[in-house]
């Protein structure tokens, strides 16, 4: 982990905080910091509308400055270099007026924690500074101890190793989830959400709607929708529905429920969920389930150190065999193949 850095030259914030996330009207600045391995995608889908945002509201509601934690470059997944504004060396959460903190990690951010972001991250919540996870980074502020009771959403790769890791946290398969000072994104195209849903409360909905026309985005999602929802379902009371069911398979991975209790829950006939499924998404609940189940089995394998034992019945397969030889079916190899 890199030593904190001597810098101190943030620039005073541009509109007072109340230490709470900004009201409808106020401004939002924020302290941007970049962890290696950080999204492009999460950055530019968050600042790019805010830009526009300042542009068409003939002032600045929107400010930002870019850090590192040694106030060096700072390499993004993509292999591209970012240069930064300065270090992230708490200066600003002890300032008068603090900005917002936002944090964006990428894939390895299990080991991006350390002592000196643990410190920082707990003052800041100590003194109510909005903080804003992107991406992975949620799973700092849990190390951190901010989320033990919150609700709280992480990019969906996470979700299972979070789960494991972090046992009491409230974890939501969400696009972005404010609750009181501290917003968590799941990032990449839902930071772009987010953005949008900033616009709206603090420049109006008209702007809001020129950002997404001049964007060519013919709509922006509402942070509960579901990362995982395949794509087509998030519209009209069929695709509704059907997400619906799919939801509730999610939350009942362990396990897993039975096709007639489902249909119950959803008010619908077993043969009528069945319709959904190869309709909308060619294939029977079953198979949906069963892909889910080894979709969570998968991460686990990948990011955690649990034994493939532990796993199978995780993701509600009665026997660690009958678990191998669907996971091979599935995915081409054995389970501990993939982990070796």
């Amino acid at each position: 982990m890199n030593a904190p850095c001597k810098q101190t030259d943030f620039r005073p914030a541009s509109s007072p905080l109340s230490g709470l996330v900004p009201e409808p009207g106020d401004g939002v600045d924020m302290e941007i910091l970049l962890l290696v391995g950080f999204s492009q995608l999460s950055l530019a889908a968050l600042t790019e509308p805010l830009n526009l945002a300042n542009s068409l509201s003939g002032r600045s509601p929107f400010t930002w400055r870019l850090t590192s934690l040694d106030g060096l470059p700072v390499v993004s997944a993509s292999g591209i270099s970012i240069g930064v504004q300065g270090c992230f060396d708490g200066v600003a959460v002890q300032s008068d007026r603090p900005p917002a903190l936002l944090i964006c990690a990428g894939q390895e951010v299990e080991g991006q924690g350390g002592p000196h972001l643990r410190s920082m991250l707990r003052h800041a919540a100590r003194r109510r500074v909005p903080v804003y996870a992107m991406g992975t980074a949620s799973w700092l502020l849990a190390d951190a101890g901010l989320l033990g009771d919150k609700r709280c959403t992480i990019h969906w790769n996470k979700m299972a190793a979070f789960a494991e890791r972090f046992h009491d946290i409230e974890i939501d398969d969400a696009l972005f989830i404010r609750d009181r000072q501290v917003v968590t994104c799941a990032g990449d195209f839902a930071a772009f959400d987010l953005a949008i849903d900033l616009i709206q409360q603090h420049c109006g909905i008209e702007i809001a709607r020129t950002i997404c026309q001049h964007l060519t985005a013919d709509r922006w999602r509402d942070g509960a929708s579901c990362q995982s929802a395949p794509p087509g379902l998030r519209h009209g009371a069929t695709g509704r529905k059907l997400l619906q069911i799919i939801q509730l398979m999610e939350r009942n991975i362990e396990d897993p429920l039975p096709l007639i209790d489902i249909a119950r829950w959803a008010s619908l006939s077993r043969r009528q969920v069945e319709r959904l499924f190869e309709r909308l998404l060619s294939t029977t609940p079953r198979q949906y389930y069963i892909k889910l189940r080894l979709g969570r089995a998968r991460q686990l394998l990948e990011l955690t150190e649990m034994p493939v034992t532990e796993i199978a019945i995780a993701c509600g397969f009665a026997s660690p065999s009958y678990f191998s030889k669907s996971f091979k079916e599935h995915f081409g190899s054995l389970p501990s193949q993939l982990r070796s």
